[in-house]
């Protein structure tokens, strides 16, 4: 079956197929090999990219700029000091002006309520690189740095320890649920993912044979093919720190709670950035199981698939 993606936005996988999330990933890894290969093409010549941010960042900013100027396209990097996105100007405004002078759109901020707005109103493709819902573009690199470990996905299982609210869990979640892969949130009962979204993943999970698992025991580690964490403190939620170190504490990342896997095969991952000492020790995401890089230098290659594919 071809799979035509163009003119799409990406906003959160629940909007795509298995089989367009698939598409995806494989054009990721053909673009991954023709950049290992040193091949140099202008895909996106001509093509003008705005990027909005709200939020700082390291490896979405570089992703969406590297990827889209190396193929000879143009990104602008745009943030709130820059552009008048929903102060003396609202986001409606600014999508139609946006709209009518770029090729895309990405934006990185608050509210999942502003990229749907942004695609309503502009008219091109608009990309979520996060919001505090959902992280798509995080996710699809996750997993294929995941296929890069163990082959095919499907049966895979996929352990989330930590913040089960956060817009990575939420987004590993439904991308799993779409593709088989078993998931399973290791995290206190106060911060377990909201129960609509989960429910939602349940019915997906029906159809994809993926099992889903909330809990907030350790030992649901057993068998787990990868263990993910994130950040204790999310962007906006600093005031939150010292309840959310109370909470997680026991949650750390360090070996002792790897080998609960039960195989050094097992592989970390984590989206970065890590607050080393905290979320994770430092000879667990410096050691020989943490795939964290090749995951930060996969949001590049999923990026760029991501934009190849609708523009």
């Amino acid at each position: 079956m071809s799979v035509s993606l163009k003119g799409r936005s990406l906003l959160t996988w629940l909007d795509f197929s298995p089989e367009e999330i698939r598409h995806l990933l494989e054009l990721s890894k053909k673009v991954k090999l023709q950049s290992k290969n040193g091949e140099v093409s202008r895909r996106f010549e001509g093509k003008t990219l705005a990027m909005l941010f709200e939020k700082r960042s390291t490896r979405t900013r570089c992703a969406f700029e590297t990827a889209f100027g190396e193929e000879g396209g143009h990104p602008v990097f745009l943030s709130t000091s820059d552009i008048q996105l929903g102060g003396k100007e609202s986001i409606e405004d600014t999508a139609r002006i946006l709209g009518r002078m770029f090729s895309a759109i990405q934006f990185r901020g608050f509210r999942q309520e502003t990229v749907e707005i942004l695609v309503k109103y502009s008219g091109v493709p608009v990309y979520n690189g996060l919001t505090d819902m959902y992280h798509p573009t995080q996710a699809l690199a996750d997993i294929m740095t995941l296929e890069e470990s163990f082959g095919s996905c499907q049966g895979k299982t996929l352990a989330f320890v930590g913040d089960g609210r956060n817009n990575v869990a939420r987004s590993l979640m439904v991308i799993c649920a779409k593709l088989g892969v078993n998931f399973t949130v290791i995290c206190p009962p106060e911060l377990n993912p909201d129960k609509d979204l989960t429910d939602k993943c349940l019915t997906l999970a029906a159809v994809s044979a993926a099992k889903i698992v909330v809990t907030p025991d350790t030992s649901a580690l057993a068998g787990a093919n990868a263990v993910y964490t994130d950040v204790w403190t999310s962007m906006g939620e600093e005031d939150k720190k010292e309840e959310r170190m109370r909470l997680l504490s026991p949650y750390q990342v360090n070996q002792k709670l790897m080998d609960k896997t039960g195989s050094g095969a097992s592989i970390f991952l984590h989206c970065l950035p890590a607050v080393k000492g905290e979320e994770v020790t430092q000879d667990v995401i410096d050691g020989p199981q943490s795939r964290a890089w090749d995951q930060g230098e996969n949001r590049k290659h999923t990026i760029k698939a991501i934009m190849l594919a609708t523009l």
